[in-house]
């Protein structure tokens, strides 16, 4: 992704916590052996998605040269929604991805997760930005 792209998606972030105490990450892997989602846990406690307040963080994994991703939610969270939601969300990033449309397929999961986390989390008067909106890459 183009330093414009990835902008794009840190801006995409920052406007969807805007409504919600939520908190939203990207992360980039360039491969991932194993399992996806066993990868975004580790990458999720890696992160210390797990100390929010409200324990209402959503990771975005993806390994690019392996094309594999992951949505994964904290317990507050993931009690609300259920694996095919997650699922649902990786199938529309990978549609926009097979297309060639890495930051719209980024933006549009994230402003998914926003709409989702300001029903589930509203923004409170005293709500802080807990974690970066900065995409992490390993």
């Amino acid at each position: 992704m183009s330093e414009d792209d990835l902008e794009a998606v840190t801006r995409a972030i920052a406007l969807a916590e805007a409504g919600t105490s939520a908190e939203i990450r990207v992360h980039l892997d360039h491969r991932c052996p194993g399992d996806p989602v066993a990868r975004a846990v580790a990458v999720f406690e890696g992160l210390g998605m797990q100390r929010t307040v409200g324990r209402n963080g959503v990771l975005v994994y993806v390994a690019v040269a392996d094309r594999k991703l992951a949505v994964i939610g904290d317990t507050d969270i993931h009690r609300r929604v259920d694996d095919a939601y997650w699922q649902g969300v990786v199938d529309g990033m990978r549609r926009h991805l097979a297309g060639e449309r890495r930051r719209d397929g980024f933006v549009h999961a994230i402003g998914e997760l926003g709409a989702l986390l300001s029903r589930h989390f509203p923004r409170r008067p005293d709500d802080q930005d807990e974690l970066s909106n900065r995409i992490s890459v390993e």
